[in-house]
């Protein structure tokens, strides 16, 4: 038998890398050969699952195979985002998350997460943001961010308020800080348990995404004070933003994203961003998300990855600013 030699050895490791290579190539050229699953970290017929099931359409119309969504929400998405990090990375299986509260912002409310949202995940590409909204019941005298500081201000305990996730929670909580409140939470698992609890006087306002409740402004159901983000949203655009209202430098907006676990080859993610750019540059996905309160976001794997960051230092501020406890 012949010895082998460090030469073979390098010899050997070269042809299996070659042969990897090959094959992580010959499977992103047939990719996708099958149908995909999109898990979105959300309730099924939520604000943010009509955007999973729009670009998961989209996607399944230019990849030619079918995207299947798979609605896997609970523990304000944890549940969800958990599942698609432990998924095999091979371009089979996507998260559609509002990347900047579930992977940026969770970290700092949670003292232990299932899952690093920077090792476990690959971004692929922003889609869409949307301010937060703080809505008071239509039929309200309250007009403005001033006239519900008032408001609260003259009940016992500053009087309550609704938020159902932890983004929801974090704008209210530095809303309360920043205007001198104690304003006490009801926590609500669902946007419509708080709708309902405002419609009927059961809390002064809530906070929910604009998505949520640029519906029912129209329907004359609630009114927004004030939106959370530095500009105005397109599809509400009478709303002030908070900063309009007199609370300078408050800036806290949802944005969406497209990520896989980590792993997932690079020829993949670039395909899949590659379609994720022609879904942003589609007039109806322009006019879908005004609709919805939304507006289109666009980027390669890279930019999304460094707004991860940004992000999450943002968050990291936010959160000390208002005082909040990680859970």
């Amino acid at each position: 038998m012949k010895p082998v030699t460090d030469a073979s050895r390098r010899f050997g490791s070269v042809i299996g890398a070659c042969l990897l290579s090959l094959s992580i190539g010959a499977a992103a050229q047939e990719y996708p050969a099958r149908e995909i699953r999109a898990i979105s970290p959300v309730a099924a017929g939520s604000g943010g699952d009509i955007l999973v099931r729009y670009y998961s359409d989209k996607l399944s119309r230019l990849s030619g195979k079918p995207v299947i969504v798979d609605n896997r929400g609970g523990a304000q998405g944890v549940v969800g985002t958990e599942i698609a990090a432990r998924a095999k990375p091979d371009g089979y299986t996507l998260l559609f998350t509002p990347a900047s509260s579930m992977l940026a912002a969770q970290p700092h409310f949670f003292k232990k997460l299932s899952f690093d949202p920077f090792k476990d995940f690959a971004s692929v590409a922003p889609l869409a943001w949307l301010p937060f909204g703080i809505a008071v019941e239509a039929k309200s005298p309250i007009k403005t961010a001033g006239d519900l500081v008032e408001h609260l201000k003259k009940k016992t305990g500053d009087g309550f308020y609704g938020a159902g996730n932890n983004s929801g929670i974090g704008t209210a909580e530095l809303f309360k800080e920043m205007a001198g409140l104690k304003t006490l939470q009801v926590p609500y698992k669902t946007a419509a348990q708080g709708l309902a609890a405002l419609l009927d006087g059961q809390i002064d306002f809530l906070v929910w995404d604009a998505t949520f409740m640029s519906g029912h402004v129209r329907a004359g159901r609630i009114r927004l004070v004030a939106v959370t983000s530095t500009k105005r949203s397109s599809s509400l655009p009478d709303v002030p933003t908070m900063i309009e209202s007199g609370f300078p430098g408050f800036e806290i907006s949802s944005w969406w994203g497209l990520v896989v676990p980590a792993g997932t080859p690079k020829p993949i993610v670039d395909r899949l961003a590659a379609w994720m750019h022609e879904i942003a540059a589609m007039d109806e996905t322009r006019a879908f998300l005004a609709k919805v309160a939304t507006d289109v976001m666009d980027g390669t794997p890279e930019q999304m990855a460094v707004m991860l960051k940004q992000e999450y230092d943002r968050w990291g501020r936010i959160v000390r600013l208002a005082k909040i406890e990680p859970q």
